[in-house]
C-alpha cells in the first residue's frame, strides 16, 4: 500500500445542483473534501452540476438536502440521468447523499402532499412523510471507521425504511436516526452513502471524510491508496464535545 504523500495524485468531484438543495450548511461537506484533498497535494477536478448539465464521469458526487419543492424538481433531473448514475456506482463511484438528497438517492419519497417523487435507486430505500418532526443532534456508531462515532444534526420528518443488500451507515446511541423505530442512521450500498446527519456532517467527522475520499482513489486508480495524516486537532475537539451531545 502506498501513502499519498509519496505520489502525485488528483481527484474529481462532482456536487450536484448545489442552488437547490443546500440547507443547513451542507455545502461544507463539499468544502471539506476539497480542503483535506488539497491539504494532502491532492489536485482536486470541480465540477458543480445544475439543472439541464451534463453528467460527466467523477470519482466522488455529493448531493445535499433541500425541501420538497426543491427535491421535486431535483428528482425529474436526476431521474433523467439515472442509468448513467447507475452505471457510475457499479464503476465504483462514491456518492453521499444528506437528507433530501439521500432520500433521493433511494427509490422513492412519498411526501404528505403531493406526487411521489421518484429516486434513482442507487440505494435501496424508500421514504414517506412522517406526522412528526426530529430534531436535536445525533450520535451514532459505525462499522466502517475510527473512531467509530458519527454526529451531526438531523431535521426531517422523512421516514426512511432500508431493504435488500442496503446496510445502515450507523446505529444511533443520540437522536432519532432514519425513523424513529429501528435505531438505525442512514444507509450504504457499494460506495454510496446517505444520511440524515447536516451540521455540516463531515468537518465534525474528519476520519468519515478521509474514508469517502480514500474510496475515491481507489475508484480512479484501482489500489488502496492511504492518506497521510493531518493535524485534526481542532477537528477532533469539536467531534468529541458532540459525542453524547443531546439536543
Amino acid at each position: 500500500m502506498q501513502f499519498v504523500k509519496d505520489m502525485n495524485l488528483k481527484i474529481s468531484i462532482a456536487h450536484l445542483y448545489p442552488k437547490l438543495l443546500n440547507l443547513y450548511g451542507d455545502i461544507g461537506n463539499v468544502i471539506t473534501l476539497r480542503k483535506r484533498c488539497e491539504w494532502r497535494g491532492i489536485n482536486v477536478e470541480f465540477d458543480e452540476i445544475n439543472i439541464g448539465d451534463d453528467i460527466k464521469e467523477h470519482d466522488l458526487f455529493f448531493i445535499g438536502g433541500g425541501q420538497d419543492k426543491q427535491q421535486a424538481e431535483v428528482a425529474q433531473e436526476l431521474f433523467k440521468n439515472k442509468e448513467n448514475l447507475l452505471t457510475q456506482r457499479d464503476n465504483g463511484a462514491v456518492f453521499l447523499g444528506i437528507c433530501g438528497g439521500y432520500q433521493l438517492l433511494g427509490r422513492y419519497y412519498q411526501p404528505n402532499c403531493g406526487d411521489r417523487l421518484q429516486g434513482i435507486a442507487l440505494l435501496d430505500v424508500y421514504t414517506v412523510a412522517g406526522k412528526n418532526r426530529f430534531i436535536g443532534n445525533v450520535t451514532a456508531k459505525t462499522n466502517l471507521v475510527v473512531p467509530e462515532t458519527l454526529v451531526g444534526f438531523e431535521n426531517h420528518s422523512g421516514l426512511t425504511y432500508l431493504e435488500g443488500d442496503t446496510r445502515p451507515l450507523a446505529f444511533v446511541t443520540v437522536g432519532n436516526g432514519n425513523n424513529g423505530k429501528d435505531k438505525t442512521e442512514g444507509a450504504y450500498y457499494k460506495n454510496v452513502f446517505g444520511t440524515y446527519l447536516h451540521g455540516s456532517l463531515l468537518p465534525k467527522n474528519p476520519h468519515f471524510a478521509d474514508y469517502l475520499i480514500e474510496l475515491a482513489l481507489k475508484k480512479r486508480y484501482g489500489k488502496d491508496i492511504k492518506l497521510s495524516m493531518l493535524d485534526d486537532t481542532i477537528e477532533t475537539c469539536a467531534h468529541k464535545a458532540l459525542v453524547g451531545k443531546a439536543y
